[in-house]
């Protein structure tokens, strides 16, 4: 034992304990410098702003900041926000990042989806507006013809052309209900008379 204690306070020892912690040490330096520099540590990218862009112009912007990108999906159309623009980014513009980064970006499709028209033939104007605003569509106006079913739907009509259930419009569509104003029409009224 007492032979371990010279050796600890030995010249020798004292002598390879101290390079081997210079040796640490510098190594431990090159390698954080090694890090700093493969990582690029302290070097920030700013994320532009890219609402409203066009893609063309977004990929333009993108590729000069050094930045790469991805378009997630086409979101819902936004009609405060032109087609084909990006309406949402991520990460949002202002944040710092890294050089060569993704960004992913939500662009505007060029409309509204398109919707079903409900079978609301034969069914009552007020069921019919609760129907087509389900889906989606809205009633602009309401015209009236002679027939026996009071407020009852017998046509549909979109922009002057009458559509049938079943057919598609983009959603947001405002329609026409013709519906029946409870009177019998004249040509039911002549047979019914002539009998």
């Amino acid at each position: 034992m007492r032979n371990f204690l010279n050796f600890l306070r030995s010249k020798v020892f004292l002598t390879q304990l101290a390079l081997a912690l210079v040796a640490v040490v510098i190594c431990s330096f090159l390698a954080l410098q090694w890090l700093k520099s493969s990582t690029r540590h302290g070097e920030f990218v700013v994320v532009p702003d890219l609402a409203r862009l066009s893609v063309p112009e977004m990929r333009e912007v993108i590729e000069e900041a050094d930045l790469r990108y991805e378009v997630v999906d086409s979101a819902n159309f936004d009609p405060e926000y032109p087609r084909f623009s990006i309406i949402e980014q991520n990460p949002p513009a202002g944040n710092k990042v890294k050089t060569n980064r993704k960004i992913y970006v939500t662009v505007n499709p060029s409309g509204y989806k398109k919707v079903t028209i409900p079978d609301i033939i034969q069914v009552t104007q007020r069921n019919a507006t609760s129907m087509l605003r389900a889906v989606g569509l809205d009633v602009q106006r309401v015209t009236y013809i002679d027939e026996l079913g009071k407020d009852m739907v017998y046509r549909i009509r979109y922009q002057g052309k009458y559509i049938n259930p079943g057919e598609k419009l983009p959603k947001t569509s405002k329609i026409e209900l013709i519906c029946g104003n409870g009177t019998i029409p004249d040509q039911a009224r002549i047979k019914a008379d002539s009998n």
